[in-house]
């Protein structure tokens, strides 16, 4: 049967990591045998001394990284599973998560990716809602992510045909792996089951580094496709947008900007202005300004009452 190998990265992620861990070591593992490996950053809180308390139910390193991406390829390059599952130490995985996707890929040998559905957990893993994972499609994956990284699980010839992770990455490293993966002809497919719980809470670093987030995803774009899609041109003009007082009820000067912002974006990343954009943004101007309309009489209308 299989080897599994399941790598945690951390970092000073001391009041979660405890149950990330008691999530890997309960799985159930119909025989395999599971490695378990904790490639820590160097932290500076709780995260040795929870570590230590599991003795030799799992393998830990703790050393400064350059980020999580060498973190994550120092585990693909040290472990020796034939099955790899990254779980960050934050999140987690649900019951029969690991013997799902083992079993699914030893039943189906053609398929290189396994991925299945996910909860958004809170800072306290309640359940807020389902992570928007859909059936796969490579033109639709260069529009949005909707693989969750915690539910993904491959085989190790993924790493020996397509490498690891780009380490240049901050925020979207798997999201990268996972266009490129598409693009060399990787088999992806998704089972119906949920498999893992992705926490979003105000300390995560894509809240934190927004903006930056939205341009590594774009020079991301730009390096693996050619181009930036559009849909990331429009993120990146909404998250730009989000701090600033422009309140997107004030319907034209919101779709003012917000088209302003589109296209000098696709300006900066493609050096064109598509025909789709100028069509779109086009149709947020003529819905501000109709809606401007529709509110100017009906302030009309209630002073002649």
């Amino acid at each position: 049967m299989a080897r599994i190998s399941i790598i945690t990265p951390s970092l000073n992620q001391g009041r979660f990591i405890e149950q990330t861990i008691q999530t890997v070591l309960s799985q159930e593992t119909a025989g395999r045998e599971l490695e378990y490996l904790v490639v820590d950053g160097g932290s500076q809180d709780e995260t040795l001394q929870v570590l230590g308390r599991f003795g030799d139910r799992l393998r830990w390193i703790s050393e400064p990284d350059r980020g999580q991406a060498d973190a994550v390829n120092k585990g693909l390059r040290t472990t020796s599973g034939d099955v790899i599952g990254w779980l960050n130490s934050d999140d987690v995985y649900y019951a029969g998560a690991v013997r799902a996707a083992c079993d699914f890929l030893d039943a189906h040998p053609s398929v290189d990716v396994v991925y299945g559905d996910a909860q958004t957990i809170d800072d306290r893993g309640i359940a807020i809602g389902p992570y928007p994972t859909e059936t796969f499609d490579p033109r639709r994956l260069e529009e949005t992510c909707y693989l969750c990284q915690p539910a993904v699980f491959f085989r190790r010839s993924v790493v020996q045909r397509f490498g690891v992770l780009d380490e240049r990455l901050h925020f979207v490293l798997d999201y990268e792996y996972w266009l490129r993966l598409a693009q060399g002809g990787a088999t992806f497919a998704r089972i119906p089951q949920v498999l893992a719980g992705w926490r979003l809470y105000p300390g995560i670093k894509s809240f934190a580094g927004r903006m930056s987030m939205h341009t590594e995803v774009n020079e991301m774009m730009l390096e693996r496709l050619g181009h930036v899609p559009d849909r990331w041109i429009y993120n990146y003009a909404h998250a730009w947008l989000e701090p600033t007082r422009i309140d997107p009820t004030m319907h034209v000067r919101f779709a003012v900007a917000l088209t302003v912002l589109s296209l000098w974006a696709s300006w900066r990343w493609n050096r064109s202005i598509p025909r789709t954009m100028r069509d779109t943004t086009l149709v947020w101007l003529k819905d501000a300004i109709k809606h401007l309309g529709d509110s100017l009489r009906s302030q009309a209308r209630s002073r002649l009452r």
